[in-house]
């Protein structure tokens, strides 16, 4: 069985279960098999409130709700670094949990899984005619140009090798050595002109590395092609179609951050509602907020970073139930935020967690491919 497992950033890399499990997951899933005390869960379906939400009875979806009770009273009497657990099945929410101080109203620091959403307002920024291709060299659309390390190649970097984390620049988040490594980056004074002057150790499209500065150049270009900050557009084009409202963004560092560097902070439904879009082919409700086209080509797997596919800002994760594997679309972000998109299942996962920069947020993976999964009445 494959399980994924922790590199730098906390993004995902898979690797054998002997690398991974540690004792606390060891000891979490001995009792779904061997029937182990936990403590009392009772479950309740989530409520129908007036965010566009309906619910279902997770029993319609389960072959065993013992398994159901047995995790969840697992997981109250802890200790894990969870926040929430919410699961979406053909549209509907069957499970909602909140642990360890969370709350059903509280906005959540997403982390990397805003990429996700970046990627979804590209998609719109195009439809919308501010962009014309992700083929377009970024230049077209950027104001500021490389001062420094000089190099034809970087006319050459397209939109399309942003989002595949592919334009050559020395950019790796995942290698302390890289010069635009995020943490280096988020020191200086202006991220956007200190990326554009990173040095080129690769042609274009040659090699994909984990690059959050990518991400934020992508943000840039959206706000000087609409005039608008990207909180404002993803307000505008996103989170107002999707009666999102409750949201904030900002950052972990201490230094004044650009808005095209700043991060979602969303509630555990609100994120929900991203996955639902991708189920939907783009639809909420019936209408059409990001164009279908968009969301195929952005989740399907183009690139490979560490192995792993790779859409544009969106990961290709595979999953099981323990005879066969389960395609998904996946959103990550350090700390154990995950948003897990099944659509061959019609169904999605949300995690958040605290569990930063530790193994430990690799638990939701876990959890559905040893308990949930496994168990769904298809």
């Amino acid at each position: 069985m494959l399980v994924v497992s922790k590199t730098f950033g906390a993004h995902p890399r898979v690797i054998s279960n002997s690398t991974s499990m540690k004792p606390f997951l060891i000891i979490l899933f001995n009792f779904i098999g061997l029937g182990v005390f936990a403590q009392s869960y009772h479950y309740e379906q989530p409520e129908t409130l007036n965010d566009g939400w309906e619910s279902n009875n997770i029993r319609l979806l389960l072959k065993d709700t013992t398994i159901l009770n047995q995790l969840f009273g697992q997981l109250y009497q802890g200790p894990n670094k969870l926040h929430s657990v919410l699961l979406v099945n053909n549209g509907k929410l069957v499970l909602e949990e909140y642990f360890n101080g969370a709350s059903i109203d509280q906005p959540h620091d997403l982390r990397s899984a805003t990429k996700s959403i970046r990627s979804m307002l590209l998609g719109i920024a195009m439809e919308k005619g501010f962009i014309n291709s992700i083929d377009d060299s970024i230049f077209k659309y950027l104001e500021q140009r490389p001062t420094k390390n000089l190099d034809i190649r970087k006319e050459e970097i397209t939109i399309r090798h942003l989002l595949t984390m592919s334009s050559g620049l020395d950019c790796n988040d995942w290698d302390k050595k890289s010069a635009g490594q995020e943490d280096k980056i988020y020191k200086k004074k202006d991220w956007v002109q200190y990326t554009l002057d990173l040095p080129m150790i690769n042609d274009p499209g040659e090699i994909s590395t984990y690059c959050s500065m990518g991400a934020v150049l992508l943000a840039e270009i959206i706000e000087q092609t609409s005039g608008m900050s990207i909180d404002m557009f993803a307000d505008k084009y996103l989170f107002e179609p999707l009666r999102i409202t409750n949201y904030t963004w900002g950052h972990t560092s201490n230094k004044e951050v650009i808005s095209a560097g700043k991060r979602l902070y969303l509630t555990t439904r609100d994120f929900a509602k991203i996955g639902q879009l991708v189920l939907d082919k783009g639809k909420w409700n019936g209408k059409q907020i990001v164009s279908s086209e968009w969301v195929e080509l952005s989740t399907t797997a183009s690139a490979e970073i560490t192995g792993m596919e790779y859409g544009l800002l969106w990961w290709n994760i595979p999953f099981t139930d323990g005879e066969k594997d389960i395609p998904s679309v996946v959103a990550t972000g350090n700390g154990g935020q995950y948003l897990m998109i099944y659509p061959t299942l019609n169904l999605l996962a949300v995690f958040t967690g605290g569990a930063y920069n530790s193994e430990e947020d690799k638990l939701p993976f876990m959890i559905m491919n040893k308990a949930l999964l496994p168990n769904l009445n298809y």
